[in-house]
């Protein structure tokens, strides 16, 4: 009886910790060690360069650098850098094309920081802006983020309502809880300079793994 109890605390483990949807890269889940991971990253093209612990390849149509993070020996972070640095229209049309790339992307919700991204879209950089000003004087910062929704839900949005009927209440809060879930699988990127140079960096985030503040 103890055999079989153990067997179904397991098997309801398993079924819980399979629920569990993290952020993905190229299909990988962001999650598991690191030489796991570089192996995973090998399969799909990547190179590996050990003395200096990334990977090189393409992705979504550039060269990049890919770097795993980990915490606590367990992955939350897949970083890419541009091999290749550009100027500052270059950067710009990179930048917009992401922007388009990712709002047209039915898998990605805009993050608009109110968390109720029912038809928000990222902003992309006007032509008449002077971004290496903006950057360099007013120390400003372009990025932006997003989520990947769960594969296993339709990601149904909150939309605006007047109404505070019990009905409502209860679609609100299934919602939320979609949302938050949500929020655990972080994609974003920012636009990193270096005098004239400027590069992509783009984060894919396993939020289940990043620090929390459990090692102080």
């Amino acid at each position: 009886m103890k055999k079989l109890a153990l067997a179904i605390l397991l098997c309801f483990s398993t079924m819980a910790y399979a629920q569990k949807e993290v952020t993905k890269f190229l299909g990988i889940p962001v999650d598991g060690s690191k030489p796991a991971m570089i192996e995973k990253l090998k399969a799909k093209g990547f190179k590996y360069n050990q003395r200096l612990d990334y990977l090189t390849g393409e992705f979504n149509g550039c060269d990049v650098n890919v770097y795993v993070k980990t915490n606590n020996n367990k992955v939350y972070r897949i970083a890419l850098v541009d091999a290749n640095a550009r100027d500052e229209t270059g950067i710009r049309i990179r930048f917009n094309n992401l922007i388009r790339q990712f709002n047209n992307n039915k898998k990605y919700i805009p993050d608009n920081k109110k968390y109720i991204p029912a038809y928000a879209t990222a902003p992309t950089i006007d032509d008449s802006e002077d971004i290496s000003y903006e950057m360099s004087i007013r120390n400003k910062r372009y990025g932006a983020a997003f989520y990947q929704k769960a594969t296993n839900s339709d990601n149904k949005l909150i939309k605006e309502s007047d109404s505070n009927s019990a009905t409502d209440s209860v679609s609100v809060e299934e919602t939320w809880e979609e949302i938050e879930s949500n929020l655990k699988r972080s994609v974003w990127f920012m636009i990193g300079r270096n005098y004239s140079d400027y590069r992509i960096y783009m984060f894919y985030d396993n939020e289940y793994n990043h620090s929390d503040g459990e090692d102080l």
